[in-house]
């Protein structure tokens, strides 16, 4: 054992920390582990954070694999910070969307964002669930509406691409929603946080009562106790892919490259699936 503990390598893996790390941690993880005779660690962070950390170490990463939002992976990429995947048989079971031109990076999850909002002020005011995009505008909210930094987090950019869109403007002319931002929903704003981390503190504090996330985490809230409620705008959610990139230049190439494909195989997804 002690000769096995000591050639054991070590693999590191920037990720959203929380629940969907507990989820491979515990269930998704092991059987590679096992196989391999690896430890897996998570880094954990929001996109941003594991991109600055990848950007401050390319020239010796300390990462080995990155899961990374859509947007956040494009600029991963652009920067030189992943490679290529290896060619193999499971890339062909992925919808085309999900691999990245060169394969540079590929799908290991989808979600969506949507509205939340608080149910218990919703009932104590009498007011219907949201149903539009637009809901966070109504004067009504003032004070009510708490919005995740469009820098920094994809939930709160989701939002104000969705009120650019609606405005007139589109993936490409971002104008509109930059000049009518201020005075249609800046006012109700009660504060824009740097990530999702506080925002269940603030509506069980009942500080927040709308604002952009995904029915993933607010169903976790929900079997929590925490009230609140997930709503579909009827101009529709916005979808979020989030990546994996095989980090460049990195340690350990043929192991990171076997657990990034191992990650897309039916086998993982599943357990994913069945405990994220």
């Amino acid at each position: 054992p002690a000769v096995a503990a000591a050639q054991q390598t070590t693999l590191y893996v920037g990720m959203n920390g929380g629940d969907m790390a507990r989820a491979f941690t515990q269930h998704v993880f092991p059987d590679f582990e096992r196989a391999h005779n690896v430890r897996i660690v998570v880094e954990p962070g929001m996109s941003t954070e594991v991109l600055a950390r990848a950007q401050a170490r390319k020239d010796k990463p300390q990462l080995h694999l990155m899961f990374l939002d859509d947007g956040v992976m494009a600029r991963a990429i652009s920067m030189g910070l992943c490679e290529p995947l290896r060619d193999d048989p499971v890339l062909k079971e992925l919808y085309p969307a999900a691999l990245k031109k060169d394969r540079m990076a590929a799908g290991i999850d989808i979600g969506m964002t949507g509205l939340g909002y608080n149910t218990k002020v919703y009932a104590e005011q009498g007011w219907a669930p949201p149903t539009s995009w637009m809901d966070l505008a109504d004067p009504k909210y003032k004070g009510k509406v708490v919005v995740q930094s469009a820098s920094s987090s994809t939930f709160g950019l989701h939002a104000f691409l969705m009120f650019n869109r609606i405005q007139g403007g589109d993936d490409r002319n971002y104008e509109p929603g930059f000049a009518k931002w201020p005075a249609a929903i800046g006012p109700n704003v009660r504060e824009y946080l740097p990530d999702s981390a506080r925002l269940a503190e603030m509506i069980q504090a009942d500080e927040a009562v709308l604002f952009p996330w995904t029915p993933t985490a607010i169903t976790r809230l929900k079997r929590r106790g925490v009230h609140v409620e997930y709503a579909q705008p009827r101009e529709g959610a916005v979808i979020l892919m989030v990546g994996e990139c095989v980090v460049a230049k990195n340690s350990e190439p043929e192991l990171s490259q076997k657990l990034a494909l191992y990650l897309l195989s039916a086998q993982a997804q599943a357990k994913a699936l069945e405990k994220g």
